[in-house]
């Protein structure tokens, strides 16, 4: 069941889209990442695997990421498009001249009218109770997706990039 969603999910994303958020992550000085629950964990891992590209990531929330500036990207991801921190979050980036990009499941939420582009997910909001899009609990499809969605976009930038994998694995954690 959790394959067949995720399948008819991927057969449903407009890939323009997600293309359209590749040249802002290219252009970005610094890139910082935000999302709660289980698609801020998601979007962590999409930070890391950024960072072994070379881009310099930091996730939002932590103690030692810097403030946002001019010419940073944000990269948020919101099913609902409305958690009130992720929306601050946004607000804030905008404020001080950074670009915003948003995952999420409506181009018509007051996260994705900040945005600069969005990537449309169609997947169940965490309180699709009905089992109209999903049967999953919660937000399940659309973490699930924003993971597979960020490899994917992660994979792209690499095979563009083209630097080899033994060059990427000095950037890799150490200190395990």
């Amino acid at each position: 069941m959790i394959l067949t969603e995720n399948n008819r999910l991927a057969a449903a994303i407009d890939f323009s889209q997600v293309a359209g958020l590749i040249p802002f992550i290219q252009d970005a000085d610094r890139i910082f990442v935000v999302g709660a629950g289980r698609t801020g964990l998601a979007l962590k891992a999409a930070a890391m695997r950024l960072m072994h590209l070379g881009f310099t990531v930091f996730v939002a929330g932590e103690t030692v990421t810097p403030a946002i500036r001019n010419n940073d990207l944000l990269i948020a991801g919101s099913g609902s498009g409305t958690t009130g921190n992720i929306v601050k979050a946004a607000e804030k980036a905008i404020s001080v001249g950074a670009k915003v990009i948003t995952i999420s499941t409506s181009l018509e939420s007051p996260l994705a009218k900040l945005s600069d582009h969005v990537a449309i997910l169609p997947a169940a909001q965490k309180q699709d109770h009905g089992a109209t899009i999903s049967k999953q609990y919660a937000g399940s499809l659309f973490e699930q997706s924003v993971s597979l969605l960020t490899d994917a976009i992660i994979q792209t930038l690499w095979q563009m990039d083209g630097t080899p994998a033994e060059k990427l694995w000095k950037r890799h954690a150490n200190l395990e």
